[in-house]
């Protein structure tokens, strides 16, 4: 049987989990409500960022992202942190979908599976 290591365990849920070579992350938000979706977007990438490294991996290894917005209408400029971040020729199966947030300040939310490198 594979193990199953988790990372930053709270009482209701872990930051990260690997499984078989799999990353699987947590919902991320961004830590500064204030911005707009372009630095909300950034923050979250960042996070997704230090989030792989920390298990082993990076962007160019995302098996697939799901990205929730609070307003289908950021999705331009969301696009445009998405495209400058994400290695040419890595780009991953995604959806992007509008949805309640928990917290109203957040405009968005995403969620990503990767392989280890």
């Amino acid at each position: 049987m594979a193990s199953i290591t988790r990372f930053h365990v709270g009482p209701r849920l872990s930051e990260t989990a690997v499984h078989n070579g799999t990353i699987y992350l947590a919902g991320q938000v961004p830590d500064d409500t204030t911005q707009d979706i372009r630095g909300q977007t950034s923050q979250v990438l960042a996070m997704v960022d230090r989030l792989l490294a920390e298990a082993g991996s990076d962007k160019s290894r995302i098996l697939m992202t799901q990205i929730f917005l609070a307003d289908i209408t950021d999705i331009t400029a969301m696009n445009e942190v998405w495209d400058a971040w994400i290695p040419a020729g890595n780009t991953p199966p995604r959806a992007t979908v509008q949805a309640k947030m928990a917290n109203a300040a957040y405009k968005i939310e995403i969620v990503v599976t990767a392989a280890q490198a």
